[in-house]
């Protein structure tokens, strides 16, 4: 696995998950809201709602803190303008990264997140500077004990997935966005509910770093996810199983 699923499972490994875990509820009702606001309150016919609920009840987020979200994102009080913005460019290594956040105020936001770039020795772009190089996908994370290989790519191509690949740890299943809902529910029906599902920008290829590039460029990843607005970064890295086994210990 390659980008932002070598990050997140480093950052697993390391138990940031549960110390990180009010900042995931933050974004995650912010999603919801957004979501209830654009979409409406009924998740069976708002497929974004669907997703973010999901997604609340995958972090083991409390049913009240969601209907509350649905709430107020569907009329309940939400003043917030929240809107979805994203930044591109190039971090330590030559690496093309995608900061995709939802913010309420877009000057603050630009401004974090172009002072983490910069720390780390990184620099952002203009728009559609490096998404070229990015396909944006549904994406359905499995662990690897949910089947075999092959038993895995066969209930993805019934589910109408594109692709399926298999690595020790996991199952890593992408689909066109469009989609993403439909192929998410019919894996469920067949494989029981996935370690983590949404959409996300897959790399086209990978640039490889040495260890001191990926350190650098963890903490670069670690700063962004501790900022409230930002929802999701994806990187065209990859870094080798010895330099993974360093950064994990």
């Amino acid at each position: 696995m390659a980008g932002h699923s070598q990050f997140k499972n480093i950052m697993y490994r390391k138990g940031a998950q549960d110390k990180k875990r009010a900042k995931i509820f933050t974004r995650l009702t912010r999603e919801i809201q957004v979501a209830a606001k654009t979409g409406g309150e009924d998740p069976a016919s708002n497929p974004a709602l669907r997703t973010a609920i999901a997604a609340a009840r995958k972090e083991n987020m409390p049913k009240d803190n969601i209907d509350r979200a649905i709430k107020k994102g569907s009329g309940g009080g939400d003043d917030s303008n929240w809107e979805e913005v994203r930044y591109e460019g190039y971090g330590p290594g030559g690496v093309a990264m995608i900061v995709d956040a939802l913010t309420d105020n877009r000057n603050r936001t630009a401004s974090e997140v172009r002072a983490a770039f910069s720390k780390f020795g990184g620099n952002l772009g203009e728009t559609n500077s490096v998404s070229f190089m990015f396909n944006r996908v549904g994406q359905i994370i499995y662990p690897a004990d949910v089947g075999s290989a092959d038993d895995v790519l066969e209930a993805a191509i019934e589910a109408g997935a594109e692709n399926a690949e298999s690595s020790e740890t996991e199952h890593e299943i992408t689909c066109p966005v469009e989609d993403f809902n439909t192929v998410r529910e019919a894996l469920e029906a067949k494989l029981g509910e996935p370690q983590s599902a949404g959409l996300t920008w897959k790399p086209l290829n990978t640039v490889a770093v040495d260890e001191d590039q990926a350190g650098t460029l963890i903490k670069l990843f670690d700063t962004l996810d501790d900022n409230d607005d930002v929802q999701q970064v994806s990187a065209n890295f990859d870094i080798a199983d010895d330099v993974m086994a360093k950064l994990s210990a």
